[in-house]
């Protein structure tokens, strides 16, 4: 086997390098991004229960008849999605974990529109 990693193995392991230092909480929980290459989805987690509080998805937009493609429009507004249900729960301030990815382009459109709508991390 050669040193090289494949994509999936760096981000697998960046991903576990990232949640070694992150957790949720119930005051304050994490938000973690997962892109595919069909959809995008958030999750706010409570890590000490292990429950997942509140989630959001293209997938789930589409269901209800909200265009969301799997792009930075679309992630923007899985982003405010998500801060919406969040408000609704009476959740404030979250934890971002990225998930390994990079914090660019889909992910950092999904922080943004999360934070436009009014969530706090």
């Amino acid at each position: 086997m050669s040193n090289k990693n494949s994509r999936a193995e760096a981000r697998q392991s960046r991903k576990i390098r990232i949640r070694k230092k992150i957790s949720g909480t119930p005051e304050r929980p994490r938000l973690v991004v997962f892109r595919s290459n069909l959809h995008i989805y958030a999750q706010i987690i409570d890590d000490e229960s292990g429950n997942t509080l509140v989630s959001a998805s293209t997938l789930s937009l589409k269901k209800n008849n909200a265009p969301a493609r799997p792009n930075k429009e679309g992630a923007g507004v899985v982003g405010k999605e998500i801060a919406r249900l969040a408000k609704e729960k009476n959740i404030e301030r979250v934890v971002f974990d990225r998930n390994g990815y990079i914090y660019h382009g889909r992910i950092k459109a999904v922080a943004d529109g999360a934070r436009e709508a009014g969530l706090e991390f």
